[in-house]
């Protein structure tokens, strides 16, 4: 141990440059000799010049190399693929399309790692976590859901006659066996996900087995497939509502569709309807108490909804709907409604209702105070 610190500090003190680049196939003599030596047992196991050419001109930013004194020191390979549509049991040649990487795609959601590895001389100064943090910052960049590959586990061959793959992970992550590859894996944030029978062929050291391991991006955003453009200017349309009589229900919503007509044409992405718009409809319900006369006007709220998301659509507009009296579960709330213009909606509760509201009507305040998504951002109706 002694000689190993000594040579970790002499190492250290001759190093008068560590730097990150992207990997060129002008580096490929070097990498190649690096993989020879990294990868003893198993033989022939080094990429071809076509390969590398291959990663470089499909995805430049997934591989890339660490250079010590303008020496290649490690190396870490990747691709972007569309992780569903690999079974759970896929092997590396599936993953890599038979060593094509015809498997990379632009609309893919997962960084799949390809292969990584320092240098032997190099070991023992976290290089290889520079690697990893890379990868990571990469994949919070490209808006991808995280990393997985599937890992060696080059000291199985020693347990496999007493040990099954599981037994060996736990007693790995028990530190109960030392096992420096997966050891690492797990030191850097991975967890093991699934156990990978006949994965790399020729890892006799792994007894053919290997562990998918996989990293979650806690900010990934899934990505909408709807054409859509970022808006610089959300226009309002607030409508000022009359209250007069109306003959009859299809007459309140024909003036209501006049204002949304008016205001699309403007080019308004919301149309604003103020509280209690379609009160005059209680007119017919004069001769019940107030508190009767509120829930019939509640009996109108379903059909104005529909209509509204109705409107909605045909004018390309999203709808507020303004609040409305609605029963739920016997109760009587003030609510509104988020009428999308793509078709779908969402409701909210109005939370302090006003005192003759309680009083006079007998309304329950709302619980939830929500936000919604919408095309132009994010909104919160009060």
């Amino acid at each position: 141990k002694k000689k190993k610190k000594s040579l970790r500090i002499r190492m250290k003190n001759t190093i008068e440059n560590v730097e990150l680049q992207y990997l060129t196939i002008d580096d490929y003599n070097e990498l190649k000799t690096a993989m020879i030596v990294a990868y003893p047992n198993m033989p022939n196991s080094y990429w071809r010049e076509s390969h590398i050419r291959a990663l470089i001109d499909k995805f430049p930013e997934g591989q890339v190399v660490i250079k010590i004194n303008n020496k290649l020191a490690g190396c870490a390979l990747s691709i972007v693929v569309d992780y569903e549509q690999f079974d759970a049991q896929h092997t590396y040649e599936d993953i890599t399309g038979n060593y094509t990487f015809n498997t990379h795609t632009e609309e893919g959601d997962m960084l799949y790692g390809i292969d990584v590895f320092i240098k032997s001389e190099y070991r023992g100064l976290r290089l290889g976590r520079r690697l990893y943090d890379y990868r990571k910052e990469l994949v919070e960049k490209l808006n991808l859901k995280g990393i997985a590959f599937g890992g060696r586990i080059p000291n199985y061959h020693k347990y496999a006659k007493d040990l099954s793959p599981k037994e060996y992970i736990e007693k790995v992550k028990r530190k109960e066996i030392n096992d420096p590859v997966l050891n690492f894996q797990i030191s850097n944030d991975f967890h093991p996900t699934k156990i990978l029978k006949n994965y790399l062929e020729g890892d006799s050291d792994s007894n053919d087995f290997a562990v998918l391991l996989e990293w979650d991006n806690i900010y990934y955003e899934k990505k909408s497939k709807k054409a859509a453009s970022n808006k610089k200017v959300v226009r309002l349309g607030l409508i000022q509502w009359q209250m007069r009589l109306y003959k009859d229900f299809d007459e309140l919503m024909q003036q209501a569709e006049y204002f949304v007509d008016s205001v699309s044409a403007y080019r308004s992405d919301f149309a604003l309807f103020p509280e209690f718009f379609n009160a005059p409809l209680m007119a017919e319900h004069n001769h019940l108490p107030e508190s009767e006369a509120i829930r019939e006007l509640a009996n109108y709220t379903a059909t104005i909804v529909q209509r509204f998301s109705e409107l909605a659509i045909a004018y390309n507009i999203n709808i507020i709907t303004g609040s409305m009296p609605e029963l739920k579960d016997g109760l009587l709330y003030n609510v509104g409604y988020l009428c999308r213009r793509d078709g779908s909606m969402e409701r909210y509760e109005k939370l302090h209702v006003t005192p003759d509201e309680a009083k006079v009507w007998g309304m329950q305040g709302g619980s939830e105070l929500k936000t919604f998504d919408t095309d132009c951002g994010k909104i919160g109706v009060l």
